[in-house]
């Protein structure tokens, strides 16, 4: 079953630090985003392979939107 992992702010993504296809374990960061002058990582909660990257440096995001897909 596939997991979205989803903003829980708004903010801007900085920087991505996986690509689809690459196995995650969990705490392993998925992205960084930049909310309120502060840099939030994002990381895996679970291990997983990432099946999309729904976002890119520089996009600006709203809480609840798609960053990343993950499947088993």
């Amino acid at each position: 079953m596939r997991h979205e992992v989803v903003a829980e702010l708004p903010g801007n993504i900085w920087k991505i630090e996986v690509e689809p296809g690459a196995r995650v374990e969990p705490g392993h960061c998925l992205l960084v985003m930049e909310t309120m002058k502060m840099e939030i990582p994002v990381h895996a909660e679970t291990a997983a392979l990432v099946a999309e990257v729904r976002v890119a440096p520089g996009d600006q995001v709203a809480a609840g939107d798609v960053l990343v897909v993950l499947a088993p």
